[in-house]
């Protein structure tokens, strides 16, 4: 068995930019040029999922690169192939990189004779040979016990805390930060800690899916400029009725900052015409030209956290350090050097 003496990246289709970039800044970090593992992965004429590795991954620490976005069905499918793949390959380690995780909404029988689609995909996961995973923001923290192998969750907050920092300097005693619904208020208050702010909360009512019937606020936001945190943004309706409630209610501005930008259907055009000033998403799910080109939009990377993640992992380094802002700074080299 060869000795193993860099970890290796092999990357889907569903976001070659961020496993690029992660690779780039591995790259920087050991001082070597660690590029992704070169393979093919495409579809037959009837879209069945093919896979090739063209290097040798034999005793090798590998890691996939691969969110379960939209289309989260083929996504997932590249990722458990891949995966099967390489332990076919004798691959000594897999571990599964998922900065989002799909159908992680599904985490609950909400009503009778339905499924709990999150424990299938841990299930799937774990029966392809993959030994780990490391995720970010899953929507809900119990998904992790739905696993029969170590997960490693990292969270956006002490990123989002960083830039808000940043671009907030000067204003941060006039932020509030704003969960948009009940279930979201441990994930609002965590970032309010850190950065010393208040907490409001906008409660809404669905008559049904979809559809928010009432909004009211939970909090004075009047004066403040709020701070709307949530983990998954996908048709952006809910968001920006938020926003304007927030405005009715006094708010002088409202920014929001949110994890997995799906951003589907009517989305960016809502976000566009929005009240809200700016939508900050991380680079999770990989970005449209829509979403590239929208002026309210502003994308924060996760390349640096993933790639000492990943690092930590293969070095056998503790993975929660990235939590604490004296970690991440450096790591983001100048992103944040003013604080």
């Amino acid at each position: 068995m060869p000795t193993r003496t860099e970890p290796k990246l092999i990357s889907g289709n569903a976001n070659r930019t961020l496993a690029k970039a992660v690779a780039r800044r591995m790259s920087l970090h050991r001082g070597l040029s660690l590029k992704l593992v070169e393979a093919r992965v495409e579809r037959f004429n009837d879209q069945e999922i093919f896979v090739e590795v063209y290097d040798n991954v034999r005793g090798e620490d590998m890691f996939i690169i691969q969110p379960t976005s939209n289309p989260a069905n083929d996504n997932l499918m590249e990722l458990l192939i891949i995966a099967d793949a390489l332990r076919r390959s004798s691959a000594a380690r897999i571990t599964a990189v998922i900065p989002y995780f799909g159908y992680a909404r599904q985490d609950r029988r909400t009503k009778a004779r339905t499924p709990i689609s999150a424990k299938l995909v841990a299930n799937l996961i774990a029966q392809s040979g993959i030994e780990r995973v490391l995720t970010m923001d899953l929507h809900a923290a119990q998904i992790q016990g739905f696993f029969d192998i170590p997960v490693d969750n990292l969270y956006a907050a002490p990123v989002f805390a960083l830039d808000i920092k940043h671009h907030f300097k000067g204003k941060m005693d006039n932020l509030m930060v704003v969960s948009p619904d009940v279930g979201g208020v441990g994930r609002a208050r965590e970032l309010a800690q850190r950065i010393g702010a208040p907490l409001a909360i906008v409660d809404k009512r669905r008559e049904k899916a979809g559809e928010v019937a009432e909004m009211t606020v939970i909090g004075d936001v009047s004066g403040k400029a709020c701070i709307i945190v949530d983990d998954i943004c996908d048709t952006a309706g809910t968001l920006c009725k938020a926003a304007e409630v927030l405005i009715q209610n006094g708010a002088v501005e409202v920014h929001s900052y949110i994890t997995h930008g799906v951003l589907s259907g009517p989305a960016v055009e809502r976000v566009t015409k929005s009240v809200m000033k700016s939508l900050v998403v991380t680079d999770s799910i990989e970005a449209t030209a829509a979403v590239k080109n929208c002026k309210n939009i502003r994308i924060v990377p996760t390349a640096p956290m993933f790639a000492q993640a990943i690092l930590n992992i293969w070095s056998g380094n503790s993975v929660s350090s990235l939590f604490d802002p004296e970690t991440l700074i450096p790591i983001y080299e100048g992103m944040y050097s003013d604080l």
